[in-house]
Order: structure tokens, then C-alpha cells, then sequence
């Protein structure tokens, strides 16, 4: 294993100035970094990571919070969870993984232990129980979510309000003036959660705007919620021209039992959902859908959990960075229906 000590004989330095070299904390000759770090690469030399904690006060940990729900859709969590992982190594630092269920334990656990430099926080509620205990530490945090009360908070999400609305003006410009939301499980909005609870609103907004009736219902995502869910849909609103699903669980279950109900997409009822690309584009038809980006969310939230660790705390101020949201257009969605009016 190669040494501090190889590494400056290597270069021609002393092990002080290699030590410099990595830790950042004296100004060195652009000459010497560069003979430092070339002898760095061609030896293979890795710091010991416990070494270069107590010498910096770093971990060059970073903790990542992540949902494991069973009413929560994992593959965008975990493209998240992927994203933030290999952002954190671009920047040399590794992740620590916790689960969500542990809540505010788990919170309380990192800043005590120093385990972690920084936390990231998913599955963010609009009353979160962990964000006290952010304001009260001292470790840079960045949520992925936006809870109701964001002062003094760094966050990062998609804009689902405007997602909301993006998909009423969507369908309302198509003529569709019944329209319902099949949403998430009821545990989501029990949980007050965030980006279900901001897709509602924005939602609702916009129907309201546009002159639109919208009701919405919760999902549990199997093949027999999501059949009787929109079978409840059709029975309440029988002139309902267009479905909003919030729930990627549901799709496939719902696009068969419309097939089913011999109810055609999207000339009888259009289809818009809230999804990933991919989820949108292997589905039969092509769902028109705003994308989830999740990859830019754990990247962004990154990026800016290491402008908080960096040494201009200016570049470092809280604040709330939404993702703008963008809908595109496939085979799923269409002009309403015309409605005969009743014999």
C-alpha cells in the first residue's frame, strides 16, 4: 500500500506539502499541485479515510435519507438514491444510506456521531418531524421535497403545482371538461406529502381557472384498487372524458381494465400521467405524461450540499430550486369526446 511518505518522494516534496495538497488548507504552487497529484495518480495512492477525517474534521460522508414504503414507487427512489451516489463520488465522497421509516432517530443519530458531513433528505411531508432537528444541528442539509414551512431551508423538486396545472390546461385545451385524478395511496395524503399534496393543489387550481370539474381519488396501485377506483370514477361522474394518474403503480392495471370496459384511449377517455419517461413509453398506448426527474433532482441536491461544505458560505444561502415541469404529448391523450345530449 502506498504512503503519504512515497508519494512526496515521488514528487519531490515534503509530506507536508502532499498533505496540503489534499486537504486544501494552504494556498501551493499550481507547479507543485500538479507534480503532486500526478505522483498521486501514477503511484495509486488512496488517503486513509479515518486518517484524513481527523485531520480535516470531514467524513466525506454524505447521509441520504431514502423512503422504503411499500405505498411509495421505489424505481424513482432509487433513481434518486443512484444519482446522488454517483454525483457524491464525482465530488470524492461516498454515501450513507438510511431509511425513511426511521425518521427523526436517524437524524438525530448522524449529528451526533458525526457519521456524515452533510444529510439529503427524501420523502419530504409538509409538517416533517425531522426538519426541527435540521435547524437545530449544525450539518448542511438539502431536502428533495418542499415541506410548508421552507425558511431558512435548501430545497430541490420538481414544481408539482405547476405539474398539476400543466396537465389540467393539457386536457382542458383538448375540450375536456370532466376530468379525474387517480392519485396516490391514501397512506401518501394521510402522510401530508409533499409533492402528492402540491400535484392536488395545483390541480385543483387550475381546474378551478379553466372552469373544470375535477374530483380525485386515491389508489392503492394493485389491479383490484385501481378497477374499482375508476369503476367509482365512471359510476360518480359518468360523463368523466379524462384521467390524471399520479400513482405509477396504477397505470398498467388501469390502461387493462379500460381496455376491459371496452372504453378506448384516447377517443373515449384520454390519459395523462405523472411519471417517469420510461414508464410512459413502454405503456400501450403511449402515455402523454409530465416526466419525473429524478436524476436531475439527486444530482442538483448534491451540487448544492457541496456549495454548503465549500468555503464561501455567501454561495451557500438557503433557498427552494424547482425543476420546471415539461409534458410531452403522445398517443394517450386527445379531443374530449362529443356528448349526445339525452334522448
Amino acid at each position: 500500500m502506498v504512503t503519504l511518505a512515497e508519494v512526496a518522494r515521488h514528487a519531490g516534496v515534503s509530506a507536508s506539502t502532499v498533505s496540503y495538497v489534499l486537504s486544501g488548507k494552504r494556498s501551493i504552487s499550481e507547479a507543485t499541485r500538479h507534480r503532486v497529484e500526478g505522483s498521486i495518480q501514477e503511484l495509486g495512492y488512496h488517503p486513509h479515510a479515518g486518517a484524513r477525517a481527523l485531520a480535516s474534521s470531514r467524513s466525506n460522508i454524505i447521509a441520504l435519507m431514502v423512503p422504503l414504503r411499500t405505498d411509495m414507487y421505489v424505481p424513482v427512489m432509487m433513481e434518486i438514491a443512484i444519482a446522488v451516489a454517483t454525483t457524491a463520488r464525482q465530488h470524492g465522497h461516498d454515501v450513507l444510506l438510511l431509511t425513511g421509516e426511521e425518521g427523526p432517530t436517524a437524524v438525530r443519530r448522524v449529528a451526533a456521531s458525526g457519521l456524515a458531513d452533510a444529510m439529503i433528505l427524501m420523502d419530504v411531508e409538509l409538517h416533517d418531524e425531522r426538519i426541527p432537528l435540521l435547524r437545530a444541528g449544525d450539518r448542511p442539509a438539502v431536502l428533495v421535497g418542499l415541506p410548508a414551512d421552507r425558511v431558512g431551508l435548501t430545497c430541490v423538486d420538481l414544481d408539482f403545482e405547476a405539474t398539476g396545472a400543466l396537465c389540467v390546461d393539457h386536457l382542458a385545451d383538448l375540450g375536456h371538461r370532466d376530468i379525474a385524478v387517480v392519485g396516490e395511496a391514501a397512506a401518501v395524503y394521510q402522510r401530508h406529502t409533499g409533492f402528492a399534496e402540491r400535484t392536488l393543489q395545483g390541480l385543483r387550481t387550475r381546474a378551478a381557472a379553466r372552469g373544470v370539474r375535477l374530483i380525485h381519488r386515491p389508489c392503492e396501485g394493485s389491479w383490484e384498487s385501481t378497477a374499482g377506483t375508476v369503476s367509482r370514477i365512471f359510476d360518480e361522474r359518468p360523463g368523466t372524458t379524462a384521467l390524471v394518474v399520479q400513482n405509477e403503480a396504477a397505470i398498467g392495471p388501469l390502461l387493462s381494465f379500460l381496455r376491459q370496459r371496452g372504453r378506448a384511449v384516447p377517443e373515449d377517455v384520454s390519459v395523462v400521467a405523472v411519471c417517469p419517461d420510461q414508464v410512459a413509453n413502454q405503456s400501450a398506448p403511449r402515455l402523454t405524461s409530465v416526466a419525473i426527474p429524478a436524476e436531475e433532482m439527486g444530482r442538483r441536491a448534491v451540487d448544492l450540499v457541496m456549495t454548503k461544505l465549500g468555503a464561501d458560505p455567501s454561495a451557500a444561502s438557503p433557498g427552494v430550486h424547482l425543476i420546471e415541469p415539461r409534458l410531452t404529448v403522445r398517443d394517450s391523450s386527445g379531443p374530449a369526446p362529443v356528448q349526445l345530449p339525452a334522448p
